[in-house]
């Protein structure tokens, strides 16, 4: 039988599932918060180890800048500035870039983070190419200032990474800060680009420096937008500062094509720029500040809401687990009500109504529990099998009713049968007694065989019904003679060849039984051949007892018929009134479950079919067989042969027509142990007549081939 998942698994993945994407979209919420809140609490490594040190960085690239600007333009001044500068910003590229590969720096950084120090530090090692062009003078005032720009890009970029985070107001301000340093650096390109051409502006640095002077005049405002009150303050009041707004007064004076005046431009630009220095490094420090106690608060609201989730996902699970456990137990109580009803109660019913026993049915088919509170569904399903039980017990114990009265009728009918036969058999005794014609006597013999054939019919039909056979022996019956009398109830019993077999008897209680088992597999035998092969009969003792076999050489069964009919032999089958093309398989089975016969099909050599019957070694018994002489028969043209058991007869002596001699061609042992008679009568047993017209067909035989042989020898 085929199996699938059971009730309990089922349900446990219908809860399971939806309670693991619960946990799953807990565990990732709750990481992401706290992701993000420890990506704050680290904002301090970051700061002090990577933002500090890239915002000195740039702050001394810009002072490098410049000197290398007032280098291009040949202004005066002191003659080591240019050194000076590019040995401080030295010392902080080496502090930026052991800070930023340090295991502190690293384990604080996302991978995004990561990737985008690597860039920024790959843009600070091309900082000695751009010094050697310097000193090579291959760089103009533009090319001067866009060459050290790249590596505050790079910055910059870096700066947008960090800021990322899931508090919003925090990003913003964030944001606002780099923004604010962007604005510092394009006024320090300003500044560098009017140093490096020396007040005289090309045209090309006349729209670099238009170009700057927008993008610094455009983020400005967003600066104080990002911003709130309090970091924006340092700003606002910047904005409004004298040299702040010289500066910007200036740069538009320079690039609507106004002459440039360097000791004034460097008397406002310098404290304009370090002005706004001091402002971004003071709003940094200041949002620092706020960062972390931002990111504290982020952990406690976050560890709440786990800590709130969490209990809500345990409190689903246990709610799940035992509601599943509670369905999961009431439909194990109804499955395991459905398989004892199915598997045990009804089957014992069924016995037993085979049986013949009464059946209460309220004790056979109680109402099926189930547990106290059980879902509704649950309830109605065991109701539902209650109704069922009752309607299957209560149609079985009509159909036990109806087959018993069917089964009934049939054996009165085949006992009445049976009484009109044996009534029959025993008149055809009379006629054959008093009659002396040959052919009269063979008609009567034919007619007695066909009784003889209809009284085991009967009896089949008696067995199906439930009955018994009525015939009995006492004593042990040689299986020669039983096989010889089991030939003679065959239609076709000329066809029917009995060899010679070992001296070995049945037990009298079998024998009906055993020679009615025996004549369906012969007739069966004879009603599948052609009529002129023979259906060969052998036995012989065997370690389990003693194994006879019936051969037929006709057409055969096919396999699958053969394992059919295999299997209803194998073992006592319930006769089934729709199969009544192999009624005879149904007798020689039931035959054979009641005394242990085991009975098998195989093919013959002969392209037939072979049944092998082996009678276990409790019914066999050991027969000695009497002393018997049979003289040679010897017939004239107007003789019948007539075989006497006599030795001392001559064979010239003149034979008489033969006369019916009551058990004169009865076997021996039959002979010594007659079947009984029913008490206070005198007439012939139909047991009895059986087996002497069995014996007399057998000498009738054996006679004619006798004559046929001793004719062919005087001639």
């Amino acid at each position: 039988m085929a199996t699938g998942r059971s009730i309990r698994f089922k349900i446990l993945t219908l809860l399971v599932i939806p309670l693991i994407s619960l946990v799953a979209l807990w565990g990732f919420a709750a990481s992401t918060t706290f992701g993000e809140a420890l990506k704050l609490l680290k904002v301090q490594t970051i700061w002090t180890e990577i933002i500090n040190n890239a915002d000195g960085l740039v702050s001394d690239l810009q002072g490098e800048r410049l000197a290398s600007a007032e280098r291009l333009a040949g202004a005066g001044g002191d003659p080591t500035a240019l050194a000076s500068a590019r040995v401080k910003a030295d010392k902080m590229r080496r502090a930026l870039t052991e800070q930023a590969t340090s295991e502190d720096t690293q384990a604080a950084l996302t991978p995004e983070m990561k990737a985008q120090v690597q860039q920024t530090l790959d843009a600070i090692d091309r900082l000695p190419d751009i010094r050697r062009q310097v000193d090579e003078g291959k760089l103009d005032a533009s090319g001067l200032v866009g060459a050290y720009s790249a590596i505050s890009d790079a910055v910059h970029s870096m700066y947008g990474s960090f800021a990322m985070s899931t508090d919003v107001d925090l990003f913003r301000q964030a944001r606002g800060l780099i923004t604010a340093d962007e604005v510092r650096e394009l006024l320090s390109r300003e500044h560098a680009l009017v140093v490096a051409s020396g007040g005289k502006l090309s045209m090309g640095d006349m729209h670099l420096l238009a170009r700057l002077d927008g993008a610094r005049t455009y983020l400005f405002p967003k600066i104080l937008i990002d911003l709130d009150d309090d970091l924006r303050a340092p700003f606002a009041k910047l904005a409004t500062s004298q040299h702040y707004t010289s500066t910007e007064r200036m740069l538009q004076q320079y690039i609507g094509g106004e002459r440039v005046d360097m000791q004034l431009w460097r008397g406002t630009a310098d404290p304009a720029l370090k002005e706004y220095t001091q402002s971004v490094w003071a709003t940094g420090d200041r949002l620092l500040a706020k960062m972390q106690p931002a990111g504290m608060a982020i952990i406690v609201r976050a560890g709440v809401a786990g800590a709130l989730g969490l209990i809500a996902v345990i409190f689903s699970v246990f709610i799940s687990i035992r509601v599943g456990r509670r369905i999961t137990r009431e439909l194990a109580s109804l499955r395991r009500s459905a398989l004892d009803l199915a598997e045990i109660r009804l089957p014992d019913v069924v016995t037993k109504l085979r049986r013949g026993d009464e059946v209460d049915i309220e004790a056979e088919a109680p109402p099926i529990m189930v547990l106290a509170g059980a879902t509704s569904e649950v309830t109605d399903l065991a109701t539902a099998f209650d109704t069922v039980q009752r309607t299957a017990v209560d149609a079985a114990v009509e159909q036990a009713k109806l087959r018993e009265g069917v089964s009934e009728a049939l054996r009165n009918l085949a006992r009445r049968s049976q009484s009109l036969l044996q009534r029959q058999l025993r008149l055809l005794d009379d006629m054959q007694r008093q009659t002396e014609e040959p052919e009269a006597l063979e008609r009567l013999f034919k007619l007695d065989h066909l009784t003889t054939r209809m009284r085991r019919h009967a009896e089949g039909l008696v067995l199906l019904s439930g009955g018994a056979a009525g015939r009995r022996w006492r004593g042990t019956i040689p299986i020669e003679d039983v096989l010889n009398g089991a030939a003679a109830q065959v239609e076709e019993y000329t066809r029917v060849r009995v060899y010679p077999m070992p001296e070995c008897g049945i037990s009298g209680a079998a024998v009906a039984d055993l020679m009615h088992l025996f004549a369906e597999l012969m007739e069966n035998g004879a009603a599948f051949s052609s009529p002129g092969n023979e259906v060969s009969v052998r036995g012989e003792l065997v370690g389990r007892g003693f194994a006879v076999e019936v051969e037929d050489r006709g057409l055969g069964m096919s396999p699958a018929e053969r394992d059919e009919v295999n299997r209803r032999l194998s073992g006592p089958q319930e006769f089934d009134p729709s199969q009544t093309e192999r009624l005879g398989f149904a007798v020689v089975g039931m035959l054979a479950a009641r005394h242990g016969i085991r009975v098998t099909l195989k093919p013959s050599p002969y392209g037939g079919t072979t049944a092998i019957a082996l009678i276990p070694a409790t019914l066999v018994q050991q027969v000695t067989q009497p002393e018997v002489s049979v003289s040679v028969i010897r017939t004239t043209e107007s003789e019948l042969p007539r075989r006497v058991r006599s030795a001392k007869r001559s064979p010239e002596q003149p034979s008489e027509l033969p006369r019916r001699v009551r058990q004169a061609n009865l076997p021996q042992r039959l002979k010594q142990t007659p079947p009984p008679s029913e008490p206070g009568s005198e007439d012939r047993s139909p047991e009895e007549t059986r087996a002497l017209l069995s014996s007399l067909q057998s000498g009738w035989q054996r006679g004619r081939q006798d004559s046929d042989q001793d004719g062919g020898s005087q001639s």
